[in-house]
């Protein structure tokens, strides 16, 4: 069972231009909701989760957004993380040997992303369980897929399949990387040579709200049934 989430609110949105020059991209809102709270209103209805938010640029704001919840705020100082570090340095906050994590820049038409993952999650076969959706069901995506989704249900590096930035991973897979600054990409990698990392298909649509256009279409996508 997974009872923690983290999620990646550290990031510098630059992609967001404006929009993102005096806020942190996960504050910004879709549909009169802010991003991250989007991402929260669904790992509430999954269930009860440790939550840990990390945060670099304009750490105060997510702070203040997040003060009077139960959720803790990992502030990265003086240097930003990368995924992999982020996460290593919150584990203690985590405590778990389990966790999700996901983007804070994400917007889903469809079933309860979480609940996808925790579905579909074998811990005796997997070390990681990332959530891809096919290239056509990715609103708004630029540029091609991120992996191949075998028969197996394992990953491997190209393909039509893209990753939504929700995943579980053991902890101990990340807490063994000596790096203090790494991408979860790293950590991904090693996992696909020795067969530890495997997919999972999410049957609704999702949009990445990296770029300032993905605003108007994940507002189209949540108004079309």
């Amino acid at each position: 069972m997974t009872d923690a989430l983290m999620i990646f609110a550290a990031g510098f949105g630059t992609r967001m231009g404006a929009l993102t020059a005096d806020r942190p991209k996960p504050l910004i809102e879709v549909g009169g909701r802010s991003l991250l709270d989007r991402t929260l209103d669904l790992a509430r209805a999954h269930g009860p989760l440790r939550t840990v938010v990390n945060a670099h640029y304009r750490a105060a704001q997510i702070e203040d957004h997040l003060s009077g919840t139960d959720i803790a705020v990992s502030v990265e100082a003086p240097d930003i993380l990368d995924t992999g570090g982020g996460l290593k340095a919150a584990l203690p906050l985590l405590g778990a040997e389990t966790v999700f994590t996901s983007n804070g820049d994400a917007v889903w038409a469809g079933p309860n992303p979480f609940d996808c993952l925790a579905e579909a999650w074998h811990p005796h076969r997997m070390d990681a369980l990332l959530l891809t959706v096919p290239l056509p069901m990715a609103v708004g995506r630029k540029g091609g897929g991120d992996f191949a989704l075998g028969a197996d249900g394992r990953l491997k590096r190209g393909g039509l399949r893209v990753y939504t930035g929700v995943q579980i991973v053991k902890t101990a897979r990340v807490a063994e990387i000596p790096d203090r600054i790494f991408s979860l990409n790293f950590l991904w990698n090693r996992l696909a040579e020795e067969g530890r990392l495997f997919g999972a298909n999410y049957p609704g649509r999702w949009c990445d709200v990296g770029h300032p256009e993905g605003l108007r279409l994940a507002e189209e996508m949540l108004e079309t049934p």
